[in-house]
């Protein structure tokens, strides 16, 4: 006679396959925002437009996120609050104007790469700001990284021009916003929970985004095409919301290094969406340098524990 329960072998073994599969759709969710942005330039809306009906579309979202996980947690203090503030302007008002705002020059595959720095970032201003070590496996990891962005850089400045310079400038500015966000939030994440943390700065940063553009367009720039609504409904939801849970839920499974180097399918995830939606050409050079970022985050995560510099 069979045992109709699962042993607790069985058990694990389907936490980690719904957390593997958590992850990847969860990286796939995260790089079709750039696709479904690059897609609503096409009807003549700016950055800023298409940003503010991004987050008010998520608003009740992030609200409901930050009240469910606060629930007999006590109030937050001044100064939880205005950690929350500049948490919020960094990592997603900031960090999401500055990205949507340089995707109007570059492609979506070469932001994509740019973003995939992050990691390397957080590691440099942890370096500049608490003197933590960095290894030398993730110094050999962040120069391949950088040399194929590099490489894909420089071929999309030959072919397109001086434009490329300054989306790309921007999108940098977009990972730099955001680490700074993830090289400040440790202590918040401790002190508040993942969740409410992100349901409050996402919230902050949905009523600065409405307020620029409340500040800097009529009323009447709400009145855009149904497309662009159609597209910022599904950007806010399918790209924004729902991987930022997958994205939780999968580090509760896996852990966050295993999620992380699942997260490597998403440039390459970006490249194919973006040949197929937005007819971008896949060439040699985007081979090339895609592969290097990803060999090299995966240097990076590998190495990230291994004795080495000292700080």
């Amino acid at each position: 006679m069979s045992e109709s329960v699962d042993s607790p072998a069985q058990g694990a073994q389907k936490g980690v396959a719904l957390g593997l599969t958590l992850a990847l759709l969860g990286a796939i969710a995260f790089s079709g925002k750039a696709i479904i942005v690059k897609l609503a330039y096409r009807y003549g809306v700016d950055a800023v437009t298409l940003l503010m009906y991004r987050m008010l579309f998520a608003l009740p979202v992030f609200l409901l996120m930050a009240w469910w996980a606060g629930r007999g947690q006590p109030p937050l203090t001044r100064k939880d609050w205005l950690g929350v503030l500049g948490l919020g302007f960094s990592g997603y008002y900031l960090a999401s104007y500055l990205d949507f705002a340089g995707l109007a020059y570059i492609t979506a595959a070469l932001e994509r790469l740019i973003l995939y720095l992050n990691p390397t970032l957080v590691v440099i201003f942890g370096w500049v700001v608490y003197q933590r070590g960095i290894t030398w496996g993730q110094c050999a990891g962040m120069l391949l990284s950088y040399c194929g962005v590099l490489l894909v850089f420089g071929h999309e400045v030959g072919a397109q021009g001086a434009d490329v310079v300054l989306g790309s400038l921007l999108v940098l500015g977009s990972a730099i916003s955001y680490a700074i966000y993830m090289v400040y939030s440790g202590e918040m994440v401790k002190r508040l929970g993942a969740l409410r943390l992100v349901g409050l700065a996402s919230s902050v940063a949905c009523f600065f985004c409405i307020a620029q553009f409340l500040l800097t367009h009529p009323l009447s720039a709400m009145q855009v095409a149904p497309q662009v609504l159609w597209l910022s409904l599904l950007n806010s939801t399918a790209c924004t919301v729902a991987p930022v849970l997958m994205v939780m839920m999968a580090i509760e499974r896996i852990g966050a290094g295993m999620t992380a180097q699942t997260g490597m399918i998403g440039p390459l995830s970006t490249i194919l969406m973006g040949v197929w939606l937005l007819d971008e050409q896949l060439n040699a050079w985007m081979v090339a340098g895609t592969s290097l970022v990803m060999v090299g985050i995966f240097v990076f995560t590998r190495w990230a524990k291994k004795p080495g510099m000292t700080k």
